[in-house]
């Protein structure tokens, strides 16, 4: 892959460690180090929802929350972090696994967000940004006005990148939310919350390619990877709004530098405080697989769909995510029968996204070739290339309908 491509991943990556999650939900008295709104029971209530991914019970409570506090920017970031993550889970974009191959920067996924929605998310987002504007014109040094800006500005570039393979438009985002959150630190050193956006930058500047990390040098942003793993750390253990978030960031950074082991304890501790959240339980099977560790991942898998069995165990879970990570697990142990049937799986789920469900169709297409059932096989390839949709996996898909799928 090119110095862009490379890039462009390690930006994905920044973004995406700020998009597959939130806040820790205990129940704390108001410390100086954070806006008053941040540990408001109502508040945390919701946010207890959303980390069931109850996204709409969770945006009822801080509807209710905005009502009472219409000129804190906090109360809308909340609405604006429940909006975008809700649209985000429909569109299937919060399993990991996307992000872990360099196929994504090159595939020709077209993310489908309904105008109402994109224009819900935009009005948020400029919200906030203007209320604490203003905010910061009345008082330069108010660090709960930079941290809330620091916020929106974050969780837009991840709509910016996710959605819309928006890089240059995301990176200035992006820079912008540490250069606040830079600023809060410098004001409250102890402001543990602004460590995660500076964290992640740090992180992401420093795993760049050394001819882009010059580039970027000449513009006064340095980058460095055990000080941005460093300062997750501090936003994860006492951060009051951007504890999890911080959480999901180490553990992807973790990932992504083959610390398997301890991006597996990190995400542990997240299925063990969320045991109902869908995606914390899929990312432990997601690394274990990614580990080596082929049997408990395939266990762990089967886990989660049994526990989906369950009536109102899990809030409408993606099952479609768990059979594809099992599915390739299954296919890298050989099993391919069984790795046939999970992708089918996949593929038959009712709220599936078009792009996963073609994806899910040209895979099980490929095991059936290995099964030489190649009647299965082209029904299914012309499936993943019918007009209309994604249309991500058509040129693949042509491609085996004129010439079977070997290893």
């Amino acid at each position: 892959m090119g110095v862009c491509g490379q890039f462009r991943r390690l930006l994905l990556l920044a973004v995406a460690a700020t998009s597959i999650s939130s806040v820790a939900s205990a129940q704390m008295a108001v410390p100086p180090h954070t806006a008053p709104l941040n540990v408001d029971p109502q508040v945390r209530q919701a946010f207890d929802h959303f980390y069931s991914l109850d996204f709409n019970d969770a945006l009822h409570g801080w509807q209710i929350v905005a009502q009472q506090h219409p000129n804190d920017p906090m109360a809308y970031n909340y609405l604006l972090l429940g909006t975008l993550f809700r649209e985000l889970y429909i569109q299937d974009l919060l399993d990991t696994t996307y992000y872990a191959h360099d196929s994504f920067l090159l595939n020709k996924r077209q993310v489908n967000v309904s105008p109402a929605v994109r224009q819900q998310i935009e009005d948020l987002s400029n919200r906030v940004i203007d209320m604490c504007d203003s905010a910061l014109k009345k008082d330069p040094n108010d660090k709960n006005a930079l941290f809330a800006r620091s916020y929106a500005k974050g969780m837009h570039a991840s709509f910016l990148i996710l959605v819309d393979h928006s890089w240059s438009a995301a990176a200035k985002q992006g820079l912008s939310a540490r250069n606040d959150s830079e600023a809060a630190l410098k004001i409250d050193p102890q402001y543990a919350d602004a460590n995660m956006a500076v964290g992640i930058q740090q992180y992401a500047v420093a795993s760049l390619p050394r001819v882009i990390r010059i580039l970027v040098g000449f513009f006064g942003v340095g980058g460095n990877k055990q000080r941005g793993l460093e300062m997750l750390r501090i936003s994860a253990a006492h951060g009051p709004v951007t504890s999890v978030e911080s959480r999901t960031a180490l553990s992807l950074f973790l990932r992504h530098d083959g610390r398997y082991s301890e991006a597996l304890q990190v995400e542990r501790s997240l299925a063990q405080q969320y045991p109902r959240d869908f995606l914390f339980r899929l990312e432990v099977a997601n690394l274990l697989k990614d580990d080596g560790q082929g049997v408990q991942a395939i266990a762990e898998y089967k886990k989660v769909l049994e526990d989906a069995g369950k009536p109102g165990y899990f809030t409408e879970p993606r099952l479609q995510l768990a059979y594809f990570g099992l599915g390739e697990t299954q296919r890298g142990y050989n099993d391919i029968q069984g790795a046939a049937d999970s992708f089918l799986k996949a593929a038959q789920q009712p709220n599936c996204s078009d792009w996963l469900r073609k994806r899910a169709q040209l895979n099980a297409g490929n095991m059936y070739d290995l099964l030489h059932d190649r009647t299965q096989a082209v029904r299914l390839y012309n499936m993943a290339a019918a007009p209309g949709g994604d249309q991500s996996q058509a040129d693949a898909a042509r491609k085996y309908l004129k010439q079977p799928y070997t290893r």
